[in-house]
């Protein structure tokens, strides 16, 4: 099974430059990985601890992986040695002990803190004001093997494209914010949206995009 190459190629087309596309491959197999792969993708993204580690245990050591699945912290020794990028931080027990497990693999982890923009209440995040509060530097101190590098947001799930831009416009609005408060040259990362509404995200700023079935088909 391999992804679908020419809808990869035709996204990729249309992407602005300096936009990172994060292929989801959660539940996919590792050969619709490699296919992206021979084709010259990097990144993929993985929502559960579990098959994230699988999967960067056999697949090409030069892959960056970016968990972003919501993260239950007795898992998070896991991808903690090698993930790339951390989308779904979405609060303050998760940044205890991602810096507690960054410290023990000697290294620093890029993060990003996930704000909650939807109506529906099931969505993670922290709030605007909670964002603007870790956003202070002195708070960050705390937190020496974490990098705040930008957020992460998920829009309503609706068919209305009206609100799910506005909602990624508060969210570019807050990413600004959140640039004054630490400077433009830490907060480089806006992850926002996905296949059925990335045009949305882009249109509002986005830089990363999160996409899965639009490469790898409906998933099972």
């Amino acid at each position: 099974m391999s992804a679908n190459l020419k809808a990869y190629a035709e996204l990729k087309a249309q992407l602005p430059a300096g936009t990172t596309l994060v292929a989801v491959s959660k539940f996919q197999p590792n050969e619709a990985i490699e296919s992206l792969y021979a084709a010259g993708h990097r990144d993929f993204g993985e929502n559960r601890v579990q098959e994230l580690a699988a999967k960067a245990a056999v697949l090409p050591k030069d892959i960056r992986w970016h968990m972003i699945g919501r993260i239950q912290t007795n898992k998070i020794r896991e991808f903690a040695p090698f993930v790339h990028l951390v989308h779904s931080v979405d609060r303050v027990d998760v940044l205890t002990v991602l810096q507690k497990e960054a410290l023990r693999a000697g290294r620093t982890i890029d993060i990003l803190l996930q704000v909650h923009i939807a109506q529906e209440e099931t969505k993670a995040g922290f709030s605007p004001a909670e964002v603007l509060g870790l956003c202070a530097v002195n708070v960050l101190h705390g937190y020496p093997n974490l990098r705040v590098v930008g957020l992460m947001g998920m829009a309503s799930l609706t068919e209305d494209r009206d609100q799910i831009r506005s909602e990624f416009a508060r969210l570019a609005s807050l990413y600004r914010a959140a640039q004054e408060q630490l400077g433009v040259g830490q907060i480089t990362v806006l992850s926002m949206g996905m296949s059925g509404d990335y045009d949305l995200a882009l249109a509002e700023g986005g830089n990363h995009i999160r996409v899965g079935s639009l490469l790898f088909g409906a998933r099972n």
